[in-house]
């Protein structure tokens, strides 16, 4: 099965657009959520170029935003671009376990390959595994207790296009 970020786009609006007024929007420089505003009456969560990651990366965070975040840009975190040294990293890979595991839960759901993202290319390196072991923790912990509502639906419109009739599986640690 081939992974569209044109069916993301059409399966995300068919789950949320009504009840959320939140739609998913491709081709950005760089990801981004805009809340609405009396320029646009949506709110707007953009994914990067066509790139499918970053579509279910972006969807993740938003299902991990609670109301009120849902009406700040960006939900209102915190971020630090590429360069961030160890401290810095060690914060953004605090934020980044939630979504990153219910990001791995999404690439289960369509069958795509998941790694973590570090995204700090120029930064100091650090120890990846530690990382990779906690978004997989919180994986198999939202396995466990139930997904939230919204990544639930999502999920089961991940499934329901990309893998008919079949259910979560437990992801696997990825391979270092």
């Amino acid at each position: 099965m081939t992974h569209d970020c044109q069916d993301l786009i059409r399966l995300f609006e068919a789950c949320f657009a009504s009840d959320y007024n939140t739609i998913l929007v491709g081709g950005a420089a760089e990801p981004e959520y805009v809340p609405a505003d009396a320029m646009h009456p949506q709110h707007r969560i953009f994914f990067t170029r066509d790139y499918f990651r970053s579509a279910l990366h972006e969807v993740a965070h938003w299902c991990v935003a609670g109301a009120e975040r849902r009406l700040l840009a960006d939900f209102g975190y915190w971020y630090a671009p590429d360069g961030r040294n160890t401290e810095q990293q060690r914060a953004f890979e605090q934020v980044e376990v939630k979504p990153q595991a219910l990001e791995q839960l999404f690439c289960e759901a369509v069958g795509h390959r998941f790694s973590v993202s570090l995204d700090n290319l120029g930064g100091e390196p650090t120890d990846p595994i530690p990382f990779q072991s906690q978004v997989h923790q919180q994986a198999l912990a939202y396995l466990a207790s139930g997904l939230a509502e919204r990544p639930s639906r999502f999920v089961n419109a991940l499934l329901a296009h990309y893998r008919p009739g079949q259910t979560l599986r437990r992801p696997q640690l990825e391979a270092v």
